[in-house]
Order: C-alpha cells, then structure tokens, then sequence
C-alpha cells in the first residue's frame, strides 16, 4: 500500500544514496538526485510525496531546497525529512523554519534509518487512503496493506482522533484514538492495554477507520509510544519462548 507514497531522495553521496533508495523502493516510489538543483527540478515536475534530503550539500542545502519547495504551491505542502549531524540539528534546524516532518542524525545504522522514514511514509500514506475513502468516510482495508503496529504509528504521528475496527474471521478488537493516544480498546473481555497487546500479535485481518468514531471511556493506562513498546516487548518474548527468532540482519553505518 505504501507504494502510492511517491519519495524523492537527495544526497551528493552516491553510497548513501544507492543503499537508502534500496531500503526504501519496497516502502514507496522512488525517486534520486544528486543534488539540491536537480531535485528542485524533478520536485517541480513531479511533485514528490515526501523529500528526504542530506542537509549538508555543495550549492543549494537541504534548507535552501525546503524553502525553495515550500514557496511554490505545487509543493508546498510535501513531507520533509533531512539527514544532518547532531550538531547541524541543535543548532542551525530545530525549531526553525521551514519546519520539517523529522530528522534522520547522521552517522546513521541504514536499518534504523529505514524504519525511522516508514513511520512518515506509513503516515502519509494512510492520509492519502483517507482522502479516497467511501462516501461514509470509513476507510477499509487489510493488515496486508498496513499492519496493526503501522496503523496505530501512523495515527500517533497524525494526532488523529477516531475509532479503529479490526476484525480477524470471528474476532473483533476496537480501539479509539483521541490526537493520536489510544484512550480506549475492547477485544473480548479484554480492555484497554491488555487489549491493544493481544491485537498487536494479529498478522491476518481487515480495518476499519472510522474519523468519526469516538467514546468516553478511558481504559488505557500507557501512552500509545509505551503501549507499543510494551506489547512489542512482549511479542518478542513470546517469540523467543518459541524458539522463532533468527538471526538479525547486519546493519550498516552511513555517513557523510
């Protein structure tokens, strides 16, 4: 589902560029440039989803390429990301303007960079299928388009607010959102944070995402960043009692 997040990918380094475009074509459509010109060129052709751009570039700056986007009304609203050093984020881009989506600190393990931008692209993606949803304005879809883990992230990015059905053959679990914490979850006799942890194991299913559902009721006691860190926590430790666990992957550092 992700691949209708249409990505254009900006860095002078030909290393970094080639291993991030192809962690992340099988997340969205992938686009490249090599610098700052070139990708204001291909921006404005081709109106990217997101820009995900190294900050430190010779001739125009990641900076100067945001500003440049952000005057013209084509792409004025894209989703921003920049690869800078811890340095360059305190002190030249936090908290200033253009203000951008997120930050990616450089050196960076290319893993945990991937899966820092999934969580922007999820979340953009879902916006996209929100705009596209029925008539009743629930959105349908399956946990083959986006799992239960990714949904829950995308909507704590987006600060939505709304009721969040799974149904998996006989079972039901619903979870409501109030700007993006899960105030409330009923699966069965089972409420809130023991009720997000059992769904966060499900792999087979549907959803429905209703921008109009809301409740009372507060059963929740975790915030959602630790209701996802807890029933992760958990899900690994169940996996590791079965004995399912492999052996990671290696990770690269890139930097500059």
């Amino acid at each position: 589902m992700a691949n209708n997040v249409k990505v254009l990918l900006v860095d002078d380094n030909p290393m970094i560029l080639g291993m991030l475009r192809d962690a992340l074509t099988v997340l969205a459509s992938v686009n490249t440039a090599s610098d700052g010109a070139d990708a204001l060129l291909k921006a404005v052709e081709d109106p990217p989803d997101l820009l995900i751009s190294d900050y430190r570039m010779p001739g125009m700056d990641g900076r100067q390429l945001v500003e440049k986007l952000r005057s013209r009304p084509k792409t004025a609203g894209t989703s921003v990301i920049l690869l800078a050093t811890k340095s360059d984020i305190s002190e030249k881009l936090s908290g200033q303007e253009p203000a951008v989506d997120d930050f990616v600190e450089k050196p960076f393990f290319l893993k945990e960079a991937t899966q820092r931008i999934k969580r922007v692209i999820d979340k953009i993606s879902l916006e996209k299928m929100a705009k596209n949803s029925a008539s009743d304005g629930v959105l349908r879809g399956s946990l083959s388009q986006m799992n239960v883990i990714d949904l829950v992230q995308s909507l704590e990015m987006g600060r939505k607010s709304c009721g969040l059905t799974f149904t998996n053959k006989d079972e039901t679990c619903e979870v409501y959102f109030r700007e993006g914490q899960v105030t409330h979850a009923q699966y069965g006799a089972l409420t809130g944070d023991q009720a997000v942890f059992k769904v966060l194991r499900w792999t087979d299913g549907n959803f429905q995402l209703n921008f109009e559902g809301k409740t009372n009721k507060q059963t929740t006691t975790l915030n959602t960043q630790g209701l996802l860190m807890e029933g992760l926590r958990l899900l690994d430790e169940s996996q590791r009692d079965a004995g399912k666990n492999g052996e990671e992957e290696e990770d690269v550092l890139l930097d500059s």
